[in-house]
């Protein structure tokens, strides 16, 4: 049974996907030689009659629960860590895992990427919390991410032969890193292609997190899916949840996903030619039939706007001269507080926004009533309302949209109650 996702909604939810593993009590078996850890992205061992591999290892809070998952179906040494990617929840567990003599392998870029996400905690970390701190839960010392240097990078591709296995390695970026990595095990024909199609199987890419990271390349992307469909796999095995089975249905699952974000692609692309601004572009976007796939992690419309962003960059020119300089527009909030009256008239005027359907334009008017009087309870209450509406309105299908909605709620509920 494998993890997919459809347009219709019926899709794992995702904040359950990646505390999977806290009730796991046996590995699950891939194949006889395939074994499988949940975790926030899973941790497997592929076993050889000369040693054993590991394709990531898991974050590493949980290390000791996925070493006691996979520990009764070690066969040998293990000789390689292969780490998809250069984020925490990959490579967490190396330095439990690593054995006297195991080579750990990385992507290209690996060392760099792993180095700005760990040199910038002190700005990824609370944005990663606001998100994320409800769903994993991790109490108040959580383990910090070790350092980790692989022993070999992968250019392009590399391959290894162990035992009666061959590893193929490559090079397959964007689908959330420059460094991504693919394995494939061309006898075997299964690929492990870690988080490169997202945590869910057939949903849209999240080409910019809400976290905040280097945008990913729509180019780079479509380039990396075309390499994992045309290895004809019969096995895919990605980072979260069951593995996908079956050749016919891996190619026409690839064919879907390839054909979707092309679509948003040749959507944004045609928009900008035509002279539409991006949030118009947003606003518009909608699926043509028979072409949407699901928007769990990422979403179709945020893709627009990185993709907007890949060719043109930061600059709208809709948004006018200020754009350049380092003035923001709540600069002068306070002088529209006073214009109007008073953060409250802002907050009726919201209000009035909100009771009229549309919950957007009083976040608007509260934030400029906010930023001049951050403690305005009436501005704090209209926020929650409007907070709530939309997070209503969103069906609760997509994670990153509901968990920012969550934390919004949450926080204006403690403001309200200091």
């Amino acid at each position: 049974m494998s993890e997919t996702a459809t347009a219709s909604g019926d899709a794992p939810k995702l904040a359950n996907l990646v505390r999977s593993g806290d009730a796991q009590a046996e590995a699950i078996a891939i194949t006889p030689f395939v074994f499988q850890a949940n975790d926030i992205s899973n941790a497997y061992l592929v076993t050889t009659s000369a040693g054993d591999v590991m394709i990531n290892t898991g974050f590493m809070d949980n290390v000791e629960r996925n070493k006691a998952l996979l520990q009764p179906h070690r066969t040998g040494p293990l000789a390689f860590i292969v780490l998809t990617q250069s984020h925490a929840d990959h490579f967490g567990g190396v330095p439990e895992f690593l054995e006297e003599g195991t080579q750990v392998i990385g992507g290209p870029g690996f060392v760099e990427a792993n180095a700005d996400m760990m040199g910038m905690q002190s700005y990824f970390g609370p944005r990663s919390g606001k998100l994320w701190g409800s769903t994993l839960k991790r109490g108040g010392t959580p383990k910090a991410p070790p350092m980790i240097t692989p022993d070999i990078l992968v250019d392009r591709k590399l391959t290894l032969e162990l035992g009666e296995r061959t590893f193929e390695i490559i090079h397959t970026p964007e689908g959330e890193t420059v460094d991504g990595l693919t394995v494939w095990l061309p006898r075997e024909r299964i690929a492990f292609t870690g988080n490169l199609f997202g945590p869910v199987w057939l949903s849209m890419p999240f080409l910019c997190t809400l976290r905040g990271d280097k945008p990913r390349s729509v180019r780079q992307y479509l380039k990396s899916l075309e390499k994992v469909r045309d290895l004809g796999a019969e096995i895919v095995v990605t980072g979260h949840g069951d593995a996908i089975y079956g050749a016919d249905k891996i190619r026409a699952d690839l064919d879907r996903m390839h054909a979707a974000v092309s679509y948003v692609r040749d959507y944004t692309i045609e928009g900008m030619k035509a002279g539409k601004d991006v949030h118009q572009l947003m606003r518009e976007f909608a699926w043509p039939e028979g072409v949407a796939i699901g928007e769990f992690h990422g979403k179709a419309s945020w893709a627009v706007k990185t993709i907007w962003e890949e060719y043109s960059g930061w600059f709208h020119y809709e948004d006018g001269t200020t754009e350049l300089y380092g003035v923001p527009r709540s600069s002068v909030d306070a002088d529209l507080v006073e214009l109007a009256g008073g953060a409250d008239k802002l907050a009726q005027r919201a209000q009035a926004k909100l009771d009229g359907g549309q919950p957007l334009e009083a976040l608007h008017l509260v934030a400029i009533a906010l930023g001049a009087e951050p403690g305005n309870q009436a501005s704090l209450r209209v926020k929650k309302t409007a907070s709530e509406a939309l997070l209503a309105a969103s069906g609760g299908s997509n994670l990153s949209e509901t968990m920012w909605l969550r934390s919004e709620i949450a926080e204006v509920e403690a403001k309200l109650a200091g």
